[in-house]
């Protein structure tokens, strides 16, 4: 079952992982993560998102070392998560992650969390970022790199 939100049709669209790349990052809840109840506690998603943008970059040949080695940075602009359900300790997360935006200055990353094979949506939420030089400075990202995420969008 898939979670489906009455959000604004930009959203929809970046929720919707379905005719794109994605990657599926997987790994354990630890004890750390989780609060009182048990339960992974909210904040926690955004490492996982970290977490999946990180697979997803290593596995489509561009991870952030390459990125920063060349002179750019990758900076978190906006962040939301949209929560149906919750993790709890032990269990195995997958993050699915997919470039849902790839502009000249903009990167926007799609997640949806799923309790391991269960393939119903726990989780969704977004990241956008801007391509920055050394300077912290937004910039336009070089012809190459555009080409490569803009492939990794389609």
């Amino acid at each position: 079952m898939r979670a489906d939100f009455e959000w604004a049709g930009f959203l929809m669209q970046i929720y919707s992982s379905e005719g794109r790349r994605f990657v599926d990052s997987e790994f354990h809840v630890r004890y750390a993560e989780t609060d009182n109840m048990g339960i992974v506690h909210h904040s926690t998603y955004f490492v996982y998102f970290e977490e999946g943008r990180s697979e997803y970059m290593r596995q489509m040949g561009s991870d952030y070392a390459h990125v920063e080695a060349s002179g750019y940075n990758l900076p978190v602009t906006e962040a939301q998560v949209r929560f149906a359900g919750s993790l709890r300790y032990g269990q195995k997360v997958r993050v699915r992650t997919w470039i849902a935006e790839s502009l000249s200055r903009r990167l926007t990353f799609a997640y949806e969390i799923t309790a391991g094979d269960d393939p119903e949506v726990l989780v969704t939420g977004f990241t956008r970022h801007v391509w920055t030089g050394r300077d912290g400075k937004v910039t336009r990202l070089p012809g190459i790199w555009q080409s490569h995420f803009r492939t990794c969008a389609e």
